[in-house]
């Protein structure tokens, strides 16, 4: 209803006030709309959708029958040709399990209707040679097949560590290697130093390489900040860094105390562990004396982030979900992935401890150690969080070293395979499927085909690669790999692009770590944006007011100075450009252009999209721009 009378109040700086009323009884002012609906109206309503309905129908209808009669003819007019006898066993074995899988789904259907259940029915409650039928299915299900699938997860053997007598707990230490880390050296130790278990059988030793003398200071006064706490933690320096990341740990297990200590734990310095990360792991070496690592998941804080990260997310996802769980379950041997895991120190010392002849020391200690008749456990269930790179340029190194290194790894390792004591098994598994297969045959495949010889069929029509090597097999595989990570499907094409782009940098580590070329030796620590969650933050605040609160005048002031260097903001800087992805952008749009002309349109539009994720790379438009 419009009101009875409306007041407008109009001012200006000038003039004088002017008030206008106007009567709301006024129907030419207020004019409502008619709400009724007439009678006839509504017929014509009715009988209109009544027709749509009936068109809608009779098409559905006349579409079945025109099918039907379709397939009725061609079933008429189908000349059976006898198949050959192994094709005749496999259609017959194919319809085997359609028959087995229609009774099945009867019975299960029956069994819903009747609310059948094994835990509910006794055996004298049977009725019918169809009820005892299907009770006798679930009763095997469940003594025999259910326990296969349950036996693939680990299990910790043994009784649990008494809460109330801490000398029952195994000593641990805990190493938190790091170099130039600023972004992210306050979230893991601070993870580190809130792990559950008991304060006198655990040791943190934080592995400082910095050369920067300003963030030694800071991650000294961290480390100061939890012993006030009562945390048992040091801080380690070395001033002469050898051997990398390789060389930080070695120093480090040649203190004396280490002797002290039966397991070693490791994170990275961008790692942060869930406080019950050793009371899910350590227990798992519990009379299991063979049993010499224990290796967690990694879960991503910036996975969603932008495309390179939600990329990466998928390949990772693969690699654990598959990979680390498979070869964990069938073979008690995975790489150990350098980080958020728990060795044991005698498993160390007897596989020849860390060496400083590769760029990836972990997975050499994991091949000592296997061959030495050490087990590993892989457990997909304890996740530590971490940061994946957000920039093309880090993302590209980090893979030319986990693709150069494992390259030189197998040149030195290869002997000592072959004259080891394990089984030939777990020898072809070594050579062909951990080094060769991942490390060396993909990245070659990927490179030659997509990246040279279809680009150079496309000027030798008479050459024309078939359709299924360019589009079946290869969306095969990324659809396979995608599997672990479903909510990723949607990234289905552009991971396909993006792992053809990448072969460019796996093919030139594999190549310089194969034949020992001097970037095989490169070792640049992969550059993190210290992400955390709300909940960090102000954990992060909180602690950082009580440090300042604890320090003198002085003291507080150079902290305050070393805050404001530490908080500098990240710069934007161009766009690197990176000549190999240019160059075979620039090879692929041309023959994408000769393809086009050829009317070749499968061949033409990948060749399309993929010289333009080549553009994209090689201009650097992918991923975050920070110095």
């Amino acid at each position: 209803m419009a009101p009875n009378a409306v007041v407008v109040t109009i001012e200006k700086p000038d003039n004088n006030f002017s008030l206008v009323e106007l009567n709301g009884q006024d129907p030419t002012l207020f004019p409502e709309k008619q709400k009724g609906v007439s009678p006839k109206q509504l017929t014509w309503f009715i009988l209109l959708q009544a027709n749509r309905a009936f068109v809608c129908l009779s098409s559905l209808a006349m579409a079945f029958r025109t099918m039907f009669v379709s397939a009725k003819k061609r079933v008429a007019l189908l000349d059976v040709e006898e198949e050959p006898k192994n094709r005749g066993r496999l259609y017959k074995v194919i319809k085997a399990f359609l028959v087995i899988s229609i009774v099945a789904l009867v019975i299960e259907v029956v069994a819903h209707c009747k609310k059948w259940n094994l835990n509910l029915i006794q055996p004298w409650e049977v009725q019918g040679l169809m009820h005892w039928s299907y009770m006798t299915w679930l009763s095997f299900r469940v003594d025999y097949i259910a326990p296969l699938y349950k036996n693939l997860k680990p299990k910790i053997d043994g009784e649990a560590y008494d809460i109330e007598d801490s000398s029952s707990f195994p000593k641990v230490l805990v190493q938190i290697p790091m170099c130039n880390e600023r972004e992210v050296y306050a979230q893991s130790i601070g993870a580190a130093c809130q792990l559950d278990w008991p304060k006198d059988r655990i040791l943190i030793q934080v592995l400082d390489d910095s050369n920067d003398g300003n963030l030694q200071l800071l991650i000294k006064e961290e480390v100061s900040a939890w012993q006030e706490k009562g945390v048992n933690i040091i801080y380690r320096h070395r001033l002469i860094r050898t051997g990398y990341k390789a060389g930080n740990l070695k120093s480090a297990m040649s203190c004396e105390y280490v002797k002290d200590y039966e397991f070693v734990a490791i994170f990275d310095a961008d790692f942060q562990p869930n406080p019950d990360f050793l009371q899910r792991t350590i227990p798992h070496f519990k009379g299991n004396p063979e049993l010499g690592l224990v290796q967690a998941r990694w879960s991503f804080v910036n996975k969603d982030e932008n495309l390179l990260t939600r990329l990466q997310n998928i390949n990772l996802c693969f690699h654990f979900e598959v990979e680390q769980q498979v070869n964990g379950v069938f073979l008690n041997f995975f790489g150990f992935n350098g980080t958020a895991g728990v060795w044991r120190i005698k498993t160390l010392e007897e596989s020849g401890g860390w060496l400083e002849r590769t760029t990836v020391e972990d997975m050499d200690i994991a091949v000592r150690a296997h061959l030495n008749g050490w087990k590993f456990i892989f457990l997909n269930d304890v996740k530590v969080l971490c940061e994946l790179p957000e920039s093309y340029e880090a993302y590209k190194k980090q893979q030319h070293r986990w693709h150069s290194g494992p390259m030189q790894l197998f040149r030195l390792c290869l002997p000592a395979i072959i004259t080891s004591k394990i089984s030939i098994w777990k020898k072809a598994n070594l050579i062909f499927l951990f080094f060769l297969l991942r490390k060396l045959i993909l990245p070659f495949y990927s490179f030659t085909l997509f990246c040279i010889i279809l680009p150079l069929t496309m000027f030798i029509p008479e050459a024309e690669l078939p359709l299924w090597v360019i589009c079946y097999v290869p969306i095969f595989m990324s659809f396979l790999n995608i599997l672990p990570s479903p909510k990723s499907f949607p990234f289905l094409v552009p991971y396909l692009l993006f792992e053809n782009t990448m072969s460019v940098t796996k093919f030139n580590a594999m190549v310089s770590g194969l034949f020992q070329l001097g970037s095989a030796y490169e070792w640049v620590v992969t550059k993190k944006t210290g992400r955390s969650s709300e909940s960090d933050l102000l954990a992060f605040a909180e602690r950082e007011e009580k440090i300042h609160r604890r320090n003198s005048e002085s003291g507080l002031e150079l902290l305050s100075k070393l805050k404001e260097e530490e908080k500098v903001p990240l710069i934007k800087k161009r766009n690197k450009i990176y000549r190999k992805e240019l160059v075979l952008a620039f090879l692929l749009l041309t023959a994408a252009a000769r393809s086009l002309l050829s009317a070749q349109g499968v061949h033409f539009y990948f060749l399309l999209f993929q010289g333009l994720s080549f553009l994209v790379m090689g201009l650097d438009l992918i991923g975050e721009q920070m110095s």
